[in-house]
């Protein structure tokens, strides 16, 4: 019953990675575009090519890695490979919790109306600072990720083979230690795109807040489209907010080693990490009108296509 439900699992977060894909290449396409047709790299399309590439390798990483692990068992675990695949991995992922970190505090330094001097200098430097700050935030990913391949292996090795009773106590001191060490660097390289994604998003959503309850109070009786704007801003941040946590605990959780291979905690952990990515690109397209632009094109280029051939 739990092999038919990981099995189940696996198929929907293929899925899921397929949708995060295509959304990740719409992004892709119209930010890249931007940059080249103004011929000046905003640091919006920066932030969005990282994120949507990040993405892109770290769903396709996935599927791979679903697809291997399903069909190709007895190679996936040899040593040489399951390392290399769980490192790259981490790398991925941090680079893509970065990336939407510093997404979230450029909304943040842009759109908050915060008066404080240190808020207002920040935003006056963001454009220069913004590209040091993502090639760090990959270079510190890398970093950080190059330590699993050392121990990653051995606690997989620890949590698959039996215990017997004359290595039982050796055995399990040994897991503790590289458990121990896999969570210290999990924290390491999650906790602070953690605190940046979700300080800032809390401070975003109470200036938006503060902003729309004003232009209530001083409302005509009309509907404004600025504060349905602000309030579909608020939205979009406080989804962007939850998909961000909950992706940061299941890969936790993952990374850890907290759950057997194929158990069901690991499924549902898997099916998360899919979703978590593909929801916030969907999301991120539906919020701004120049992503959803690109979709709406092809679909009206493949619907005239379609009536050219009928008649």
């Amino acid at each position: 019953m739990s092999n038919l439900f990981t099995v189940i699992c696996l198929i929907i977060a293929i899925i899921e990675s397929m949708m995060g894909l295509l959304g990740n290449v719409t992004i892709l396409a119209v930010s890249s575009t931007s940059c080249i047709r103004s011929k000046i790299s905003s640091s919006y399309d920066m932030i969005m090519i990282f994120l949507s590439l990040s993405r892109l390798f770290l769903q396709s990483w996935m599927m791979l890695d679903f697809f291997l692990s399903l069909f190709c068992e007895a190679s996936y675990y040899e040593e040489n490979l399951y390392v290399t695949f769980k490192t790259v991995f981490v790398f991925l992922n941090y680079s893509s919790l970065w990336f939407a970190a510093w997404l979230s505090v450029f909304y943040c330094i842009k759109v908050a109306s915060f008066t404080q001097s240190f808020f207002i200098w920040l935003k006056q430097r963001l454009s220069s600072f913004m590209p040091w700050m993502l090639i760090t935030s990959s270079l510190f990913s890398f970093v950080i990720s190059l330590p699993f391949s050392w121990d990653i292996y051995d606690v997989h090795n620890n949590l698959t083979t039996p215990l017997t009773m004359r290595n039982s106590s050796e055995r399990r001191g040994t897991m503790k230690t590289s458990l121990l060490i896999l969570i210290l660097l999990c924290n390491a390289g999650t906790a602070l795109p953690l605190i940046m994604f979700v300080v800032s998003s809390i401070l975003l959503i109470k200036s938006l807040w503060r902003h729309t309850r004003q232009m209530q109070n001083n409302a005509t009786g009309f509907r404004d489209p600025s504060q349905e704007a602000h309030i579909g801003a608020i939205k979009s941040v406080f989804s962007f907010l939850i998909l961000y946590i909950t992706n940061f605990i299941a890969l936790v959780l993952i990374l850890s080693d907290a759950f057997l291979p194929y158990s069901i905690g690991e499924a549902i952990c898997i099916v998360v990490m899919a979703a978590c990515p593909a929801g916030h690109s969907m999301v991120l397209i539906w919020s701004n009108p120049k992503f959803r632009e690109m979709p709406a094109r092809i679909l009206q280029h493949i619907n005239c296509h379609v009536r050219t051939r009928s008649m």
